[in-house]
């Protein structure tokens, strides 16, 4: 793994993050994501496992409440929102 995406992972595992990129039809998205434990669902046993792509980083879009993904060299702009507080 890239330095850059290892950092990136891990602020995502700990904040809320406003990720800005551009999609693969050349539109600009920007997302509000997170990849803490207490915000992602709980994982469904059954569901198939990828290959992980060092390309992408896959990512919970809390807007959507769905998985979202995007390219690593598709990034322009990446911001802390907030820390993620634990759920009790």
């Amino acid at each position: 793994m890239t330095k850059k995406r290892e950092v990136l992972v891990e602020g995502l595992k700990r904040n809320l993050m406003r990720v800005v990129f551009t999609k693969v039809n050349g539109e600009e998205r920007t997302m509000l994501c997170t990849l803490h434990e207490s915000v992602l669902p709980e994982p469904i046993l059954s569901a198939p496992t990828r290959k992980e792509n060092k390309d992408t980083i896959s990512v919970w879009d809390t807007e959507n409440d769905d998985w979202r993904s995007f390219r690593m060299d598709s990034i322009k702009e990446v911001k802390v929102v907030e820390a993620v507080k634990e759920l009790l």
